[in-house]
């Protein structure tokens, strides 16, 4: 929360929220809920834009209750909330005694969720009988302030094209901004174009660290060393991902990352995401071994130089 305010007062447009039943590593990190993180940043800043990024509305959560959490987060926000989804990992899902199916279901379902997310947003009384969800006659009572924008997690194309179609735009990560142009942007605006849909939104994120030297930024990398593990989709626990991740050579986990050591070059790192992306939003996924001064350094030099290149 305090960084959040913290981010407001330095010229950040939105803050995203992880939504995660279990960390990526189990000595240096936490999993509070994010929404009610989300509820408390929303009474602690005023004009900064919300979102999850993301939340999985397949198993933990039915649709419809992501929904409600969804109308209940932009009325205290006063309508400053968007909806990231995606299919999940089961490092949420398996703890809770869930199956984590393959990917086709995962997408299978989430086709069904958007439908019900939506519809409910949008103040229908809806009925509705999946072939994984149905709601009878369920209605938001306590419904948005106005339009809640429903972004897709998406990775490749069939998420992408799904996101196009059902979904008001996509959350991807970059590695490789090349890459990310063809293998989601491009089959998004395609999918959307087919189905009529408005221009899709285009939130791109990328994971950095800001650090000197290696020795730095593996400490600023511990509560996240897990997260490019080997199996990280299929683990249940964060113990794992934190052994699987120190087993490996630092050099390797680190590769994975974006690591700057200035602002200079952290505008380096960000500026594809505008120029060959298009972003509409660009969220700066990054740690340091001080994150207030992280957040102030972003908002008095890189995100100056951004917003000019768009």
């Amino acid at each position: 929360m305090e960084h959040a305010a913290l981010a407001e007062r330095a010229g950040f447009d939105m803050v995203v929220v992880s939504e995660h039943f279990h960390p990526w590593v189990d000595d240096a990190s936490a999993a509070g809920f994010a929404f009610s993180t989300l509820g408390a940043v929303a009474g602690a800043t005023e004009r900064l834009g919300l979102a999850t990024g993301v939340t999985t509305p397949l198993f933990r959560f039915h649709p419809a209750v992501v929904a409600q959490a969804a109308a209940t987060i932009d009325r205290l926000s006063d309508g400053r909330f968007t909806l990231g989804v995606g299919s999940g990992e089961n490092i949420n899902e398996g703890p809770l005694g869930y199956e984590f199916p393959r990917y086709a279901e995962r997408n299978a379902r989430m086709a069904e969720a958007l439908q019900i997310m939506r519809r409910l947003l949008d103040g229908e009384k809806l009925s509705f009988d999946g072939d994984y969800y149905s709601t009878d006659r369920a209605k938001l009572y306590s419904p948005p302030r106005g339009p809640v924008p429903i972004l897709m997690a998406a990775g490749g194309p069939k998420s992408a094209a799904l996101a196009g179609r059902r979904a008001q735009g996509v959350v991807t990560s970059v590695k490789d901004p090349a890459e990310t142009v063809e293998k989601v942007l491009n089959p998004l605006r395609a999918a959307a174009d087919e189905a009529g849909a408005p221009k899709p939104l285009v939130l791109a994120t990328r994971w950095s660290l800001l650090a000197s030297d290696l020795d730095e930024a593996w400490e600023a990398l511990r509560s996240w060393r897990g997260l490019r593990a080997p199996g990280r989709l299929e683990a249940v626990d964060p113990q794992t991902l934190r052994e699987r991740a120190d087993d490996l050579p630092r050099e390797e986990v680190l590769g994975r990352y974006a690591i700057a050591a200035s602002a200079e070059e952290m505008i380096s790192v960000y500026r594809p995401l505008v120029e060959t992306l298009g972003a509409d939003v660009v969220t700066i996924q990054t740690a340091s071994l001080d994150q207030p001064a992280l957040i102030e350094m972003l908002g008095g030099e890189v995100l100056p130089a951004l917003k000019s290149v768009s």
